[in-house]
């Protein structure tokens, strides 16, 4: 989930500091050890990550899905979509700048010609016209970037409202947090508008796929393992696919559109 952490390019200091705070993550990044041999799954936060699952499985019982409901049944689905596709349009030039960092010059440009195409024909992405003209969406955070540049993924974590990640997905998610380029060129309320049309769009998807969604949370044998096995093999697979690689599939792709 794209969750506001900082305000982004409001004054010089707070850049500064989000800058700092970004570089440090990275830092911090070496001190991720990889799994033991023979481990597939690195959990050694296990304890705490439960807890911390636990506490997320709860704010979505009373907050986030019937939240998720009620925006479902209020708004129709080509209002829903409209918010969804202007909430990826505000992304993609962050991942303009993720594929530039991983040397992809061409998926780089790809991904701009798609934002300039949406952003005009579209009405500031409200639509989709670029897909009429093969230029689907090419994603990529900074967590793809740092597996692109050989960083381990590191330990398994549950951050809190956020869900499953890695310390490597961890520190990309405030790379990208405090280094989006929309704030930079569009000013902050252009990010404001980012981060609001993210929390639709994660309110789209919670009720779009509740089924599934509600089928891993509540009706598990053991939900923490389920969405572990599911976060991990799933991004792994995105991983490998940055890489070239074809190790793992993508099981919530399986699951979701099966």
């Amino acid at each position: 989930m794209n969750l506001r952490l900082f305000r982004i390019f409001d004054v010089p200091l707070q850049r500064l500091f989000a800058l700092v705070s970004a570089s440090s993550m990275v830092v911090v990044l070496g001190a991720c050890s990889p799994a033991p041999d023979g481990v597939d799954i690195h959990d050694p936060y296990e304890p705490v990550n439960r807890f911390t699952h636990n506490v997320n499985t709860a704010l979505d019982t009373v907050a986030v899905r019937p939240v998720s409901q009620f925006y479902g049944a209020v708004l129709p689905s080509p209002v829903r979509q409209s918010f969804d596709n202007a909430a990826g349009n505000l992304g993609l030039p962050s991942a303009v700048l993720n594929k530039a960092l991983q040397g992809d010059i061409e998926s780089a440009v790809h991904n701009f010609t798609r934002f300039a195409v949406n952003t005009t024909l579209g009405v500031f992405g409200l639509f989709d016209p670029a897909a009429d003209f093969g230029l689907e969406e090419r994603p990529a955070d900074f967590g793809n970037t740092l597996s692109t540049w050989g960083v381990n993924e590191g330990a398994y974590l549950v951050l809190p409202a956020i869900g499953p990640s890695t310390e490597r997905d961890a520190a990309g998610f405030v790379v990208d947090s405090v280094t989006n380029p929309i704030g930079l060129f569009f000013g902050s309320d252009t990010n404001d508008a980012r981060l609001s049309l993210s929390l639709t769009e994660i309110l789209n998807f919670r009720y779009e796929f509740k089924d599934t969604i509600d089928g891993v949370l509540y009706d598990s044998a053991d939900p923490y393992v389920q969405s572990r096995l599911f976060y991990l093999d799933s991004r792994r697979f995105g991983d490998g696919e940055a890489r070239g690689a074809e190790a793992y599939e993508d099981l919530y792709d399986d699951l979701i559109f099966q």
